[in-house]
């Protein structure tokens, strides 16, 4: 098995898990699930502009569905991200 090294950041070790295959550092074998119930994802405030008129049929569609329009653009988004991100890898 390879050493883990240290990091100086976050970033780093981002960097290093990127392009590591997990199993060269990492027994699995020795695993075990573990759950973090306090863990909260990180999150990042934008501004985005939108047209008025998307906006008001958002907020019809999350009205109609009993959920915040904010929360329901990230559904939105975060599915449609996932299925571009399926494409890229399918094309390879």
């Amino acid at each position: 098995m390879k050493k883990v090294p240290e990091f100086q950041n976050e970033d780093e070790e981002r960097e290093y898990w990127a392009g590591q295959d997990s199993t060269e550092v990492v027994d699995w074998s020795k695993a075990r699930r573990v759950t973090f119930p306090n863990l909260k994802p990180t999150v990042k405030t934008i501004s985005l502009r939108l047209p008025e008129t998307l906006l008001d049929r958002l907020k019809a569609l999350a009205n109609e569905r009993d959920v915040p329009y904010q929360s329901l653009l990230k559904i939105f988004l975060a599915e449609r991200v996932d299925q571009e991100m399926r494409l890229v890898r399918s094309r390879g």
